[in-house]
């Protein structure tokens, strides 16, 4: 029987999928892609957004037509934060949230069974604890995931996370050496760790996320290590000397901004000013000097005036970032922000966000220009159109003219050149 997985959503939903793939494996599965004919169509969603909601009701809808014989699984994040939203969604065969992705297969055979419809949802409770399977292999990425953290304490008044992902809870340190050792086996020179507060890593074990870090620099074969999304209040001067003692660590990193404007940065109920979060900005520039940052932005928030907009744009720009995601402010039910007075109307969260991307674009093709001359070690990934096209240290973006594939090594590049997209680079012979 062939299964096909759908991923919406961030890295950590794209790594419990693989890691539900290999479940399914292993219950004697096969697993295909979603464009594939399949038995079994499974759509992990996202909810951190209404369009990512409405993405995943769409998704699921567009599967039950094209394959109405198939079973259909509603999973992931949308389920677990609506539970009672699915009476009015039939096209579910079997509807579970994310605390229970090792039952599904169950759901599964159990549906084949009696083809009676299945809404089984399991609210997170305080007393869980880190529970999951490891994926170790991820079908066309060179770089590998590995989740060490799930779930999230902080509740800012317009994210519904903390509903959909529980509490925060962290991955035993030898769970992680094992799954390291295997993604090495597999092959993988770059892991990158995730979790849903992945600097929360360790908070309610003792550890700190350098002790997660220290495994994959100990590993054999794992040549770069990357962190994903990371809360600022949580980088202490301690980690960032750990992180520089880790020869392997790519010095990128993503750190969640969401307003440069102070105002809207307590309504959100972040834990951070604007000043504070430039200061680790600095602390961090200086232990990494090849330092990039990328970050988060949310235009249009609840009561953000005009004046407001305008003193988040300019600290974006002084801060210099490689890349932004800029989102417009989308209401979650169930949140604090979403019946605050003063919504914005969607135009105007439209132009600020158009407003704001336009200038983070600049500071991307600005950080880009720096690196020409440069020599950039680059991992390749698939090659395209005459071109082999991969990421830097840094993240940042490069390609090289030539047909001999290069997917999957690690080679120095000196830069030539820039644009929008990326750099352009020649390989080149490190002395």
């Amino acid at each position: 029987m062939k299964a096909a997985i759908l991923t919406l959503g961030c890295k950590v939903n794209q790594y419990d999928s693989n890691a539900l793939a290999r479940a399914l494996r292993e219950r004697g599965f096969e697993t295909a892609a979603p464009e594939e004919e399949a038995d079994v169509y499974i759509v992990n969603s996202c909810t951190v957004t209404a369009e990512s909601s409405r993405k995943s009701r769409q998704a699921l809808r567009r599967l039950r037509h094209e394959h109405p014989d198939a079973v259909t699984v509603l999973t992931g994040c949308y389920p677990q934060a609506y539970p009672d939203a699915f009476d009015t969604l039939p096209e579910a065969d079997i509807v579970t949230g994310n605390r229970t992705y090792a039952a599904i297969a169950d759901e599964i055979e159990t549906f084949l069974q009696t083809k009676k419809r299945s809404v089984n949802v399991l609210a997170h409770r305080k007393d869980d604890i880190y529970s999951g399977f490891g994926a170790a292999s991820f079908e066309g990425h060179t770089r590998a995931f590995i989740k060490i953290q799930d779930g999230c304490n902080r509740y800012c008044t317009y994210c519904v996370i903390p509903v959909s992902r529980g509490f925060s809870r962290s991955r035993p340190l030898e769970d992680i050496r094992r799954e390291l050792t295997t993604i090495a086996k597999n092959g993988y020179k770059e892991v990158v760790f995730v979790g849903i507060n992945l600097s929360a890593y360790g908070l309610d074990t003792g550890n700190t996320i350098c002790d997660a870090l220290t495994l994959a620099e100990e590993t054999d074969g794992i040549e770069r290590i990357r962190l994903g999304s990371l809360e600022p209040d949580h980088i202490t001067d301690e980690v960032i000397k750990g992180l520089a003692r880790l020869k392997k660590f790519c010095p990128q990193f993503h750190l969640s901004l969401q307003s440069g404007c102070d105002r809207t940065l307590k309504r959100m109920n972040r834990h951070y000013t604007a000043a504070e979060y430039e200061d680790l900005c600095r602390r961090l520039k200086a232990a990494f000097p090849a330092l990039s940052l990328t970050t988060d932005v949310i235009v249009g928030f609840p009561g953000e005036t005009q004046a407001d907009f305008e003193e988040s744009l300019a600290f974006v720009k002084r801060m210099g970032f490689m890349k932004v995601h800029v989102f417009p402010y989308s209401p979650r039910e169930g949140t604090p922000a979403a019946n605050y007075p003063l919504q914005i109307e969607n135009r105007t969260k439209a132009e600020r966000c158009a407003n704001m991307q336009r200038g983070c674009d600049a500071l991307r093709r600005g950080f880009f220009d720096s690196l020409v001359g440069s020599v950039q070690n680059v991992l390749f990934e698939t090659p395209k159109a005459g071109f082999q096209q991969g990421y830097a240290e840094n993240y940042a973006p490069v390609s090289v003219p030539g047909n001999d594939p290069l997917t999957g090594e690690i080679r120095p590049v000196r830069v030539t050149g820039a644009t929008e997209e990326g750099c352009m680079g020649a390989l080149s012979i490190m002395k």
